[in-house]
């Protein structure tokens, strides 16, 4: 009986589980096709979602890599139980970027070439891009060992085939709109989708692209825009320094004929590699790290590139905090430290001690990294509020963090979220294991410390990043705490369980 066999998108999903349970096994194609009886090509074509698999065979996969792969009668969720209090060690390096890898697979449509983007994170919102692009006509090949993939556009898309599940499943498909106002006179795209953080307007998107011509109105769940012909040069101010807003400008841009100058313009982490990648392609951008941008359009782009993806700060802060709040001493390679210098200045006013390595430089050449020693400190409440600011300011995504850090420190901390909507309430969930974290309003944490942690039993809120905060916060609870349905942890980090495991952390994922 074969299965699947007019759905290749479900296809896909079936190889991406077997890509991973291998990938988790330390396993090779190859290595697996043995075990199986089969070819090393066969194993591919299956995890590229390219061949019709049997349930028989689906079964033969499960035992060879001891791991149930489908569940039939319904599905399972995902759950964490974390046996904590223990000490970490080690050293463990950062994987890269899950949003410059979204921003690059999204630039990749102005490319007529072929995009190469080296290491590319194998997370849920990259494939969820990567599901999209592959609907409306797009060639998506993944490499054998998984980490490199190889875009090819067509000559023209089929926007009328977009996944529109895949779509709205992520707020990255808003950035479908800056290249493709480049390259159609009209289309569609579904409303934007993810995390569970309040209300956010897509109008500084709508602000930042009507001077390139874009007319944008909502109806039955879908964005339709429309394109008028522009050209000349531009000045585009943006009304939010937003990361996004900012690559949705520098991509619309990329094809216009004329020289555009952006203004309150994000310099933060993944606009610079977008940017960087669009140099490949010949578009001469002016201004990169600073808010102000002047990018040289290009109006026929055809080029191969090859692109390797920068180090995510984000997870390098993820994991520097697991390390603090379970008083260890562990070691962070490969962390890009232009990103992280507020966030570890704001650690040494707390009296955190760390040391850094000397300065490396990446594999795109261009990012600067350091490895991060993180050593068991003493820590204290800062004098002053802690609050985001658009980059070179403390990371919004980075923010959280700081929560379950503060809950250690002697003192009472204010948590200032001011970007999101309701994102801060997520993180009293802290209070289950023993915290003292108190919500003043939407925006506003009082956090007092030193707490003593204690394990506890709760459902994953539905926002990565606190979802992330509460899974490190039970590292250092002692006794037993479970973690439940945590599949959107998996949407910006990459097996996080399993690297955690490997710094001495006892994790056990179980499903019911």
């Amino acid at each position: 009986m074969t299965i699947l066999d007019d759905a290749p998108q479900h296809l896909a999903q079936v190889g991406t589980l077997i890509r991973s349970a291998r990938q988790n096994q330390g396993l090779t194609q190859s290595q697996l096709a043995e075990r199986l009886g089969t070819s090393q090509s066969a194993v591919h074509r299956i995890e590229q979602g390219a061949q019709n698999i049997s349930l028989d065979m689906v079964t033969r996969i499960s035992e060879a890599l001891s791991a149930e792969l489908i569940t039939l009668g319904g599905p399972k969720h995902s759950h964490l139980r974390v046996t904590g209090g223990r000490k970490l060690s080690g050293s463990i390096r950062v994987n890269s970027s899950k949003n410059a890898a979204v921003a690059l697979l999204c630039a990749s449509l102005l490319n007529r070439g072929r995009t190469t983007l080296r290491d590319v994170a194998r997370i849920v919102e990259v494939d969820r891009i990567v599901a999209v692009l592959t609907s409306i006509g797009v060639q998506a090949t993944w490499s054998p060992n998984g980490r490199d993939l190889e875009i090819v556009r067509p000559d023209r898309l089929d926007l009328a085939a977009i996944d529109a599940d895949a779509a709205r499943r992520t707020r990255s498909i808003i950035m479908f709109l800056g290249p493709l106002l480049g390259l159609e006179d009209e289309f569609a795209l579904p409303y934007a989708g993810g995390c569970d953080l309040g209300t956010r307007t897509v109008e500084p998107h709508m602000i930042a692209l009507r001077p390139f011509g874009l007319h944008v109105s909502a109806a039955s769940g879908f964005y339709d825009a429309r394109v008028a012909s522009s050209s000349g040069d531009l000045t585009v101010v943006l009304t939010e320094r937003g990361d996004t807003v900012t690559e949705n400008a520098i991509m619309a841009a990329a094809r216009h004929d004329g020289v555009t100058t952006i203004r309150n313009a994000s310099p933060n982490y993944m606009v610079q590699d977008l940017c960087f990648y669009l140099e490949l392609l010949g578009v001469r951008i002016e201004g990169i790290g600073t808010t102000t941008l002047r990018v040289h359009g290009v109006t026929e782009i055809d080029a191969d590139v090859e692109y390797a993806v920068s180090e995510d700060p984000v997870e390098a802060m993820s994991l520097l905090t697991a390390g603090i709040v379970t008083g260890s001493e562990i070691t962070v390679e490969r962390a890009p430290i232009e990103f992280l210098e507020i966030e570890l200045t704001t650690l040494t006013e707390m009296g955190l001690r760390y040391t850094l390595s000397e300065e490396y430089v990446a594999r795109n050449r261009r990012t600067r990294l350091v490895d991060i020693t993180v050593h068991p400190s003493e820590l204290v409440a800062p004098l002053g509020t802690i609050h985001p600011m658009p980059f070179p300011g403390l990371n919004i995504d980075n923010l959280p963090f700081f929560t379950v850090i503060a809950a250690c420190a002697t003192g009472s901390t204010l948590i200032h979220d001011w970007v999101y909507d309701g994102r801060a309430i997520h993180l009293t969930d802290l209070t289950r294991l023993g915290a003292n974290v108190r919500l003043l309003d939407a925006h506003r944490l009082d956090v007092t410390g030193p707490t003593h942690w204690s394990g506890a039993e709760i459902s994953c809120p539905p926002a990565l990043r606190p979802a992330v905060v509460i899974l490190l916060a039970m590292l250092a609870a002692k006794g037993t705490s479970v973690l439940r349905n945590v599949d959107i942890i998996a949407r910006g980090y990459e097996q996080l369980a399993d690297r955690l495991i490997e710094l001495g952390a006892q994790i056990e994922t179980f499903r019911d």
